[in-house]
């Protein structure tokens, strides 16, 4: 009688009542793959430059809502979502800045975190917005941190924080319509004049400043 080489060990078990079957290994799902190698290809878009804005954006709006990504919003303009989406949103986009504002280059992640702790901790973003500035040399940063502070009706504070950061010589034309504006909400007509000119000075001559002209009249009106 022939005798079978092969142990217990190496013949497959019986399909015996009540056995318990190998798991099957279902196959990844090529949405979560896709996202997967987007959320890769992002990464390294910022760790290449970690102010690119449209990387950030897409990236806080992807891990936020993963295979949902086409139902949300931008994350960095979703004011006006409910309150519990709006947390969501603000908790991954607070996680990607806090992940890349170590890089010395990094001026827009600090933004973000300041614009999330303005509210609770105003000291501690302004010095947020200080370093920003600090660490971007063509005015941009300045642009986006009087901009931001404007929009929550802080224009004392971003005078202070433009007044302490702007040259007129190197920055953006923008940078310095902001600091006029926010002086102008300020209260402060005579000073927007004083950095009005200076703007004009450093400026091309084709350039037209006629709606802060109008912005400082308005503003001494308003002293009465």
């Amino acid at each position: 009688m022939p005798v079978d080489a092969s142990s217990p060990e190496d013949s497959e078990p019986a399909d015996l009542p009540g056995a318990i079957s190998r798991p099957v290994q279902e196959a990844e799902n090529p949405l979560e793959e896709g996202l997967r190698q987007a959320e890769e290809a992002l990464r390294q878009r910022l760790l290449d430059d970690p102010n690119d804005q449209q990387a950030f954006a897409t990236l806080a709006r992807l891990v936020s809502v993963g295979a949902r990504y086409e139902e949300m919003p931008d994350p960095l303009t979703a004011d006006e979502l409910p309150a519990d989406q709006r947390e969501r949103i603000n908790t991954a986009v607070w996680a990607l800045a806090d992940e890349y504002v170590g890089n010395s280059r990094a001026w827009y992640p600090l933004i973000q975190l300041a614009r999330l702790s303005l509210n609770e901790d105003r000291e501690s973003a302004i010095r947020r917005l200080n370093t920003a500035c600090e660490r971007e040399d063509t005015g941009v940063a300045l642009f986006e941190s009087l901009q931001m502070l404007r929009r929550a009706s802080l224009p004392g504070e971003a005078v202070q924080l433009g007044v302490g950061n702007w040259d007129p010589t190197t920055h953006v034309t923008d940078a310095g319509r902001q600091l006029v504006r926010a002086a102008c909400e300020a209260g402060r007509p005579a000073e927007a004049e004083r950095l009005l000119k200076s703007l004009r000075d450093a400026s091309d001559e084709s350039e037209d400043f006629t709606d802060l002209d109008v912005a400082i009249q308005d503003a001494y009106a308003a002293r009465g």
